[in-house]
Order: C-alpha cells, then sequence, then structure tokens
C-alpha cells in the first residue's frame, strides 16, 4: 500500500510542476490560480511522502518520489509544453525509468 502512496505522492510532485510552469506562461488571476494549485499539489506530495516514509526506506523512497517527478515531468514538458524530444533525452529517460523500477525490486519493503 505504501507504494501507491508513494506512486501517487510523486504524480503529485509531477502536478506542482506543471502547476508551475503554466503559471509561467499566465499573468494575473490564471497566475494566482496556477501558482495555488502548485502549493496543493507540493502540500500533498511532501504529505504523501511522508505517511509513505513510514514503513518504507527513506533512501529508497525518496529516491522513487524524485525519479516519478523528474520523468513525469519530463513528459509533461515533451508533451505539454512542447519542449525538444532527442534520442539521448529519451536514452537517459528510460535509463532513469530503469533504476526506479530497480530500487524497487531490491527494496525490502
Amino acid at each position: 500500500m505504501n507504494w501507491i502512496i508513494l506512486t501517487i505522492a510523486g504524480l503529485f510532485e509531477v502536478t506542482f510542476a506543471f502547476c508551475l510552469g503554466k503559471a509561467k506562461e499566465t499573468t494575473g488571476q490564471p497566475m494566482i490560480m496556477w501558482y495555488t494549485g502548485f502549493i496543493v499539489a507540493l502540500f500533498l506530495s511532501m504529505a504523501l511522502l511522508i505517511k509513505a516514509t513510514q514503513t518504507l526506506p527513506i533512501g529508497t523512497a525518496y529516491a522513487v518520489w524524485t525519479g516519478i517527478g523528474a520523468v513525469g515531468t519530463v513528459l509533461v514538458g515533451i508533451f505539454v509544453f512542447k519542449e525538444p524530444t532527442t534520442f539521448l533525452r529519451l536514452f537517459f529517460l528510460t535509463t532513469l525509468i530503469a533504476s526506479i523500477i530497480g530500487l524497487k525490486a531490491v527494496s525490502q519493503h
């Protein structure tokens, strides 16, 4: 169950990065709303990370959480913000995903 909580925490990390990117593109009331979404997603991500680390090893949990956030944020950048897709970028993204899976596989919990 805590792996699911950790995964959701990582998705909220992607959400707060997305909100930050959208806030950068806007002004006025929409910008305030995106920053509000950023703060809410940040709070939820941290709260779920804290919950997950109550039973998961902190080093593994933190690495997986940041990995999910990094992979998700790169994908959001590519698909939403039209960032470049190069072979090396996709190669290293793949190695990051493999590392996340590997850390979970060797975790004792």
